[in-house]
């Protein structure tokens, strides 16, 4: 099944709009973010705001400052004088309670002369100030006629901008984008929008775009709006929900396995599992030995023990006679994982072996013969797993870790590499609810809510950059007294356009006061590089390690004890999290030091507030989306997650919840969308883009 012909004028390219050109198209497309902009693009461009005009006062009432539609009598020009082209153009007006004077820069007198002809009345309507004590509209965003005021918007939408275009050439564009509008079939429950007074799609997007009301702009309380919200989450639910049925219902197989490895890797620990650890292995071991596959996210706070459990989890896949792979977004996070699991899978006598792009000849090759023929047990790797070249014997359970850097295409081709893989992946950036139901729908999830024992609590201080000496000094004194420092700086070289600290420009400040001590570790360098600087800082042979956010996870050196982040007003609060995690893991007290440039910003004064008041991954996370939204919080823009373009989830996550029940429900009465609903939700599925989904229906 094609896309259905009555969404044909949505996706029609943005040219066969009338006004607008190739030149313009060039420009829209910076605007909306997409090389070939579409009639939908433009009609999925929301307001942002609004300009009510619905004040019509009388001069003496005009609140100077405000948006005042006035009529007025014009009464005389004053041109600027001759060789003063710099000088403004005073249009002189006035009604029976006061005087206006309209100021123009720049303009044609013949031109003001027309439209502002002397002895007639015209409606001005644009922003109001008081100069040399008289009542002053400049550049007036409207000049009309008793008719042409007829056809005012008394609630203007506004519109986000690019330069080049204007506000009145978006407005036009998006009036001729709402004309062809087609005619769509209802995907809606009729009690749902007669419950929620939701209006009809295109009444929906007409009513947010041609406000009649200050509200109708509002993504929290306008109805239309959360319509609209509704449709895109519900077509997101149901396609996580089809892909999730598609790959549950192609393969699975049942993976029991004895316990006898997970009872020496239990043995082996230091310290007993935590309650949610526990829980959340019994629930992996429970998926795992259902004839069907398993999806499972385990996300939990930094330190919260996410690489034990599937630790544990492999184990299982082991006992039954299978192989497991756990997957890192990169080389350090990926020989960190080898480096706590090594110990406890040797104790247990699981066979392991690692990949990552630095093996290479006889060492890859015989690694991946061993790997063929089921001589390693679990294989630790980076992207380097997914190579065609890399066959196992028998995978069973993949395990992928960081699951915001990979995508879900990426997730469900390691699964190819076996027969019916199961799928765990973790997380150790705690995600709010409902994010976790936006991006993760398709999965079930286990929280790791404790810290595991011995844990300290971390003393996070906010310090302005200009007391710099001071933090120095402090840092001198911890190293006297044996501690190891982390000293974060957000760049890696100074840059002529940014007064970014730099890390080596940072280090060679730092070298020189306390010499060989300092090590410097960045993303510009090759991996040997950076080995050989963790392995120097973790051995002790340096003990203050300059750094960029490389270090934000999967470092693990418990001797280290103080960070020092500079420019922390420029980090997001997820990131600041992370790198804070770094320390507070041995048994001396730890201290986070923010080093923040005056003034700050309210937002980063939020954020700098949050990391000062709360260790709480699961908070902050929360907090997180609050201040930036969904799209930065999980990175979606650079790993091209689907990030949406009218749904906002901190007004909308309530519908969440909603989309995805009925996601469910449809799913459950009519799994091929063949009702006259069924057949209405593909029109859904499409215009919102989730073609995939429709796809999937039809391979059957």
């Amino acid at each position: 099944m094609r896309r259905p012909d009555s969404l044909n004028p949505l996706f029609a390219a943005i040219t066969t709009l009338p006004g607008v050109g190739p030149k313009m198209e060039r420009l829209y497309a910076r605007l909306l973010g997409r090389e070939a902009p579409r009639v939908l693009d433009l009609v999925f461009h929301l307001p942002t705001g609004f300009i009510d005009r619905r004040a019509r006062p009388k001069l003496a009432e005009v609140k100077p400052g405000s948006v005042a539609t006035v009529c007025v009598k014009v009464e005389r020009h004053r041109p600027p004088p001759p060789g003063r082209s710099r000088a403004p153009h005073l249009v002189f007006a006035s009604d029976a309670t006061g005087d206006l004077v309209i100021t123009y820069f720049r303009a044609r007198p013949e031109h003001l002369q027309k439209l502002f002809p002397v002895g007639e009345e015209r409606w001005v309507s644009g922003t109001t100030a008081l100069y040399d004590g008289m009542l002053q509209m400049v550049h007036p965003d409207r000049v009309m006629t008793e008719a042409e005021l007829e056809k005012l918007a008394p609630i203007e939408p506004v519109y986000p901008l690019t330069e080049g275009l204007s506000a009145y050439a978006v407005r036009r564009a998006v009036e001729a984008a709402l004309s062809p509008l087609p005619s769509l079939p209802e995907w809606q429950d009729a009690a749902f929008l007669a419950a929620e007074k939701f209006p009809s799609f295109a009444e929906a997007l007409r009513t947010v775009h041609r406000p009649g009301e200050p509200e109708d702009v509002s993504a929290e309380k306008s109805p239309a709006w959360r319509r609209l919200a509704f449709d895109e989450l519900l077509a997101g639910q149901l396609a996580l929900a089809m892909v999730r049925a598609r790959v549950k219902k192609a393969a699975g197989r049942a993976t029991v396995g004895d316990g006898r490895l997970r009872e020496k890797l239990a043995a082996a620990l230091p310290w007993s599992l935590t309650p949610s650890q526990d829980k959340a292995v019994a629930d992996i071991v429970a998926d795992l030995e259902k004839p069907e596959r398993m999806l499972r996210l385990v996300q939990g706070d930094v330190g919260s023990g996410k690489t034990v459990v599937a630790l544990f989890a492999c184990a299982t896949a082991v006992e039954a006679g299978s192989q497991a792979a756990l997957m890192a977004p990169t080389e350090i996070l990926a020989r960190q994982h080898l480096k706590t699991i090594a110990p406890l899978a040797n104790a247990a006598g699981l066979r392991i072996a690692i990949l990552t792009g630095r093996e290479r000849g006889r060492e890859r090759t015989a690694t991946l013969a061993a790997l063929e023929a089921g001589e390693i047990d679990l294989l630790v790797g980076t992207h380097a797993i997914f190579q065609d070249d890399v066959v196992f014997h028998d995978l069973a359970l993949a395990v992928i870790d960081e699951q915001h850097r990979f995508g879900v295409h990426q997730r469900y081709a390691l699964a190819k590499k076996g027969h019916a893989v199961d799928l765990l992946v973790m997380t150790a950036t705690p995600i709010p609810r409902t994010l976790v139901l936006t991006y993760f729908g398709d999965m079930d999830v286990s929280e790791l809510r404790e810290k595991p024992a011995g844990r300290k609590p971390i003393d996070t201080r906010t310090v302005a950059l200009d007391r710099l000496d001071d933090v120095v000094a402090a840092v001198g004194r911890a190293l006297h007294e044996g501690r190891r420092v982390y000293w974060v700086c957000p760049l890696v070289e100074e840059s002529e356009t940014s007064d970014l600290a730099a890390a080596q420009d940072r280090f060679g400040d730092l070298e020189k006061i306390f010499g060989a001590t300092v090590g410097l570790v960045h993303g510009k360098m090759r991996g040997s590089e950076k080995d050989a600087a963790m392995a120097a800082f973790a051995a002790g042979e340096t003990t203050l390690l300059v750094a960029t956010t490389v270090i934000e996870v999967g470092v693990d050196v418990p001797e280290a004890s103080v960070m020092v982040i500079e420019h922390a007003e420029r980090f997001g609060l997820a990131q600041l999290h992370q790198l804070r995690g770094r320390i507070g893991r041995g048994e001396a007290a730890s201290t986070c030091l923010l080093l923040y440039k005056t003034p700050v910003g309210e937002t980063a004064k939020a954020r700098l507030a949050t990391m000062r008041d709360t260790e709480d991954g699961f908070r902050i996370a929360e907090e997180d989306l609050r201040l930036r939204g969904e799209g930065d919080v999980l990175g979606t823009r650079q790993s091209g997650m689907p990030g949406f373009r009218v749904a906002r989830i901190e007004s909308h996550a309530e519908l969440l919840e909603a989309a995805r029940d009925d996601a469910r429900l449809i799913l459950a009465r009519d799994p091929e969308l063949k009702s006259e609903r069924g057949e209405a939700l593909r029109t859904l599925l499409y215009l919102f883009e989730r073609d995939e989904a429709v796809r999937l229906l039809r391979a059957g």
